[in-house]
């Protein structure tokens, strides 16, 4: 339970709904920063406007997948006011409180570091990333099949990059019947991919494997599908680039030469919200809920 702990959330989408339920039948205090256009109503939750008075007593702060831009301001699909994250609104944070977010870029880092706050990126975390393959591997075999006029099965499909997406999407390619080819570094994850009755090859001979390819998920965030291996590949192939922005496609060249080039990061909170958002909620619960404990213990 975290009775006594008070939660405030500041902006986000669907997902986010999940996890103030979670927290509110954990028994929280929650404080709804960015939601003014939210038409249903939590029962235990206030709706508050952004202020340095509203943080005061927070010892859980909430932020979005993408935490802020590069200037504070935080998205909320829930708000038609901007909401700008600034060093005021931390400095009356108390220094136990924590900050979550799925992925920070330096403004919110600088920030926190500057108050001496903890930072807990969810993202970075292997079984929330690993969780959320589940949906990004549904989301893309639905781009595929959208985009497409052959089927799955019996397809040359070529996965980049055996992280966490991609052990998901290969195993799913594999089990739909297509024939599937993985792109890596190491000889390690050369030596997974045959032990999963796949083809391996390394990334940097990618260009003598795209002329036969009919599907293409990337996962890699760097350019490895160039204009140079645009070039070898067929007019129908399809790029369902899942890395994030900027992608690691040349999507000017693939437009260019006519294949269909999709960049397609963040599919779970668009296929799934309710999924990803439960995946967060269950995380982020057990972190504060750790945070709790911690701070009972200190001296």
């Amino acid at each position: 339970m975290l009775t006594g702990i008070h939660a405030a959330f500041i902006g986000g989408d669907a997902r986010q709904l999940e996890v103030i339920k979670k927290l509110i039948e954990l028994d929280a205090t929650v404080t709804l920063i960015g939601f003014d256009n939210l038409e249903s109503n939590f029962n235990g939750a206030v709706k508050r406007p952004l202020s340095p008075e509203v943080l005061q007593n927070v010892d859980a702060l909430i932020l979005p997948i993408v935490g802020t831009d590069d200037k504070g301001y935080v998205e909320s699909i829930f708000s038609s006011k901007p909401l700008q994250l600034k060093e005021e609104h931390l400095m009356v944070l108390p220094s136990y409180c924590c900050i979550y977010t799925g992925m920070a870029r330096g403004y919110l880092k600088s920030l926190a570091i500057g108050r001496g706050l903890q930072l807990h990126e969810l993202m970075d975390r292997d079984d929330v990333a690993i969780y959320n393959s589940i949906p990004t591997v549904e989301g893309a075999l639905m781009m595929a099949i959208q985009n497409t006029d052959f089927t799955i099965h019996n397809s040359n499909s070529l996965v980049l990059g055996l992280g966490r997406v991609g052990i998901s999407m290969a195993r799913a390619l594999h089990a739909l019947g297509a024939h599937v080819r993985v792109g890596a570094r190491k000889s390690s994850d050369l030596a997974r991919i045959f032990e999963m009755g796949l083809t391996p090859f390394y990334i940097q001979d990618l260009s003598h494997h795209v002329d036969d390819a009919d599907l293409i998920f990337n996962t890699i965030p760097d350019l490895v599908i160039s204009a140079k291996i645009i070039a070898n590949m067929q007019h129908h192939a399809l790029i369902i680039d899942l890395a994030s922005k900027p992608g690691g496609t040349d999507f000017r060249y693939a437009e260019k030469r006519g294949i269909k080039a999709i960049l397609a990061p963040g599919l779970p909170g668009i296929v799934a919200p309710k999924t990803a958002g439960q995946i967060i909620a269950n995380t982020l619960s057990r972190l504060v809920f750790d945070q709790k404990v911690n701070r009972r213990e200190a001296p």
